[in-house]
């Protein structure tokens, strides 16, 4: 009957499959895919800024580490990059622009934790700055990598590491402080906005595709 003829020709179709040719899906990886891997790295480093600044804030001791602390900032912090730029100025800035500037910032602000790293006084403080450095290290290499599969050159030229000890250092204790301070806060600063902008990036580039190839087989 029908239901025998079609139980056959499956039968048929079944034994014939490895003279087809083969179906392989495979995945693009492209500026989708990278894109949404720095947003996820970002927001990881947010979670582990807040454990971090906090045990950090409270080894400095009050008043740093007491929740209505807002100090103006100092003129010698200007060497950490800041990211109280206006929102509007930002976003009205080119994608090669922000990315460029988010690379810049990053490097900068790891060398001076990497000095942080070798100041502090207790090693569960350095051990946490240097899981952090290694995450913040992850983020300059997935920015470039972003930038790279979107086209755009790396920034060039040095990053902006601390000044060398021939510059003016801290006068005392306090002022020294104060530097920490102010290169969490930044910290936290730039984190949050490059959340926003990844987030705001990857809607803008289509995600990884996913294809399907036809492999000849016996032909």
């Amino acid at each position: 009957g029908d239901s025998w003829g079609i139980f056959t020709f499956l039968c048929a179709a079944l034994c014939n499959l490895p003279a087809l040719p083969a179906l392989n899906c495979s995945e693009e990886l492209g500026a989708g895919q990278s894109i949404q891997q720095t947003y996820d790295l970002t927001r990881y480093l947010e979670h582990q800024l807040r454990t971090l600044a906090g045990t950090y804030l409270n080894y400095l001791g009050p008043p740093f580490n007491e929740p209505d602390f807002n100090p103006p900032r100092l003129a010698r912090a200007e060497r950490v990059p800041s990211a109280t730029v206006d929102l509007d100025l930002w976003r009205g800035l080119t994608d090669n622009a922000r990315l460029a500037a988010n690379y810049r910032a990053y490097s900068r602000l790891l060398c001076y934790l990497r000095v942080l790293d070798g100041q502090v006084g207790t090693a569960e403080l350095r051990h946490r700055l240097a899981h952090f450095c290694a995450s913040l290290q992850g983020l300059v290499l997935s920015i470039g990598g972003v930038m790279s599969s979107l086209g755009y050159p790396l920034p060039t030229g040095p990053a902006g590491p601390p000044a060398p000890s021939g510059a003016p250092v801290a006068s005392n204790d306090f002022l020294k402080k104060m530097d920490d301070f102010w290169l969490l806060k930044e910290l936290q600063t730039w984190l949050w906005r490059s959340a926003k902008d990844f987030n705001r990036l990857k809607k803008k580039v289509p995600p990884a595709v996913v294809t399907l190839r036809l492999e000849a087989r016996g032909f």
